[in-house]
């Protein structure tokens, strides 16, 4: 793999999402050396994926070279590879592009879409994890927009017209939200040869209300704006099957749909090699300690959504959201080098800077530790953090401005169908 030998301990970094980069940044010109790798060269910002989808945004605004977040890195280098299995007792991981050795290694490798052993459902819907998925729904939708133009079928045209959306969590919401937004602002405007009302967003979520993760009043807060924007809400609503053309629910609802976009669960994304029991099954996530310590070894660690660390504040882990990986990843640096000099380590302990979702223009939702709120402040909140915790300043530029444009105009600029999908049949 071409890195240098080095007299420094190696420390290998298997993702380069927001645990692995915040670690990275960490052991930055440490008496370290490291060795990020990923099978792709950008670190994603998810929390914005949905605005890729829905043509708000344009994919390099919310995506990162990976190789740029360590350029004054001294002892860091970055590899494009897929880790394919891990040999712990020779210290040594196996990837696309040939076997590296390690000291210390870090597994951040996220999660992947949870379809929950449905194979209708996983051949037949639209993933949201990646910026080659969100692009797919993009271009799907406005394909959807061009076809029922076109067609003479009032059938197809309603199918095509029908968008259903599965999980009512911040994504689920999120997206729902901003579709809506593409009735009601863009549809009349660019599809004068469709009637909006034709078009009809459905939310279905398996609990009793949307964003179950958040507080009531959230949830509230959050159902209402849905529905003033026109989203059709279903909750205690599962579906259990999908063909492409008709959704099938466990309630008497069935729906004619060429779109169904997954958003109802994920799922760890760990690799071969560890020994069984430090995988706990029903997560796929690692069992980890205090210091995000695999259970079983020393010198292997996991960070964010792969770790599941039982403490008393949270029996099940943390949630798998950007605070506790970030947070996990700046703690674990320190530790590493603790740990090298032979000092005692410091456990983590999550703190909790609240949760938030928007559901579109002047409406979203926030949840802190001792105040709720909703509405345009909520809403100008969550754009201020997002905006921050992006990744780089021309980063930031590029969304705000977007994000400006969008509210004077209102109008979504990426509506691109830059490469055509094409659907199983």
């Amino acid at each position: 793999m071409n890195i240098p030998q080095s007299s420094l301990p190696r420390v290998v970094i298997i993702g380069g999402g927001f645990a692995g980069i915040n670690l990275a940044k960490t052991l930055a010109n440490k008496k370290v050396q490291v060795v990020l790798i990923d099978k792709r060269n950008y670190h994603t910002f998810q929390p914005l994926l949905y605005q890729v989808s829905s043509a708000g945004l344009e994919p390099d605004s919310i995506a990162y070279p990976l190789r740029k977040v360590i350029k004054k890195h001294k002892n860091t280098f970055f590899r494009l590879a897929k880790v394919e299995n891990i040999d712990a007792e020779n210290q040594e991981i196996t990837t696309s592009i040939g076997v590296l050795s390690f000291d210390y290694l870090v597994i951040a490798t996220g999660t992947k879409t949870n379809y929950f052993g449905n194979k209708s459902i996983k051949t037949h819907s639209m993933p949201m994890k990646k910026v080659p998925q969100a692009l797919n729904i993009r271009s799907l939708i406005l394909q959807n927009f061009e076809e029922a133009a076109i067609t003479g079928d009032k059938e197809l045209r309603k199918a095509l017209l029908n968008f259903v959306i599965v999980g009512g969590g911040p994504t689920g919401v999120e997206l729902a939200g901003a579709i809506a937004e593409l009735k009601n602002h863009i549809l009349p405007r660019d599809y004068r040869d469709l009637i909006p009302a034709d078009m009809q967003i459905y939310l279905l979520e398996g609990g009793s209300r949307v964003l179950p993760s958040m507080s009531e009043h959230a949830s509230k807060k959050a159902a209402r704006f849905l529905t003033k924007l026109g989203v059709l809400v279903h909750c205690n609503t599962f579906v259990k099957e999908y063909d492409g053309k008709k959704v099938s629910t466990n309630l008497s609802l069935e729906l004619q749909s060429e779109t169904l976009i997954w958003a109802a669960g994920v799922t760890g994304n760990p690799i071969t090699g560890l020994h069984a029991e430090s995988l706990i099954d029903r997560a796929n996530r690692y069992k980890v300690n205090a210091f995000n310590q695999v259970e079983g070894y020393t010198n292997i660690f996991a960070l964010g959504d792969i770790a599941l660390m039982q403490t008393e504040d949270y029996p099940n882990g943390h949630p798998q959201v950007a605070q506790p990986a970030i947070q996990q990843g700046a703690l674990l640096g320190k530790n590493l080098i603790k740990l090298i000099e032979g000092k005692a380590l410091k456990k983590f302990k999550y703190k909790d800077k609240g949760s938030m979702a928007t559901v579109g223009r002047n409406k979203a939702v926030v949840d802190l530790k001792h105040y709720k709120f909703a509405g345009f402040f909520a809403w100008f909140v969550w754009m201020f953090i997002h905006l921050m915790a992006l990744v780089g300043f021309r980063n930031r530029v590029v969304v705000f401005f977007n994000w400006c444009y969008n509210y004077i105009n209102f109008d979504k600029a990426a509506r691109l169908i830059i490469r055509p999908f094409h659907k199983l049949n």
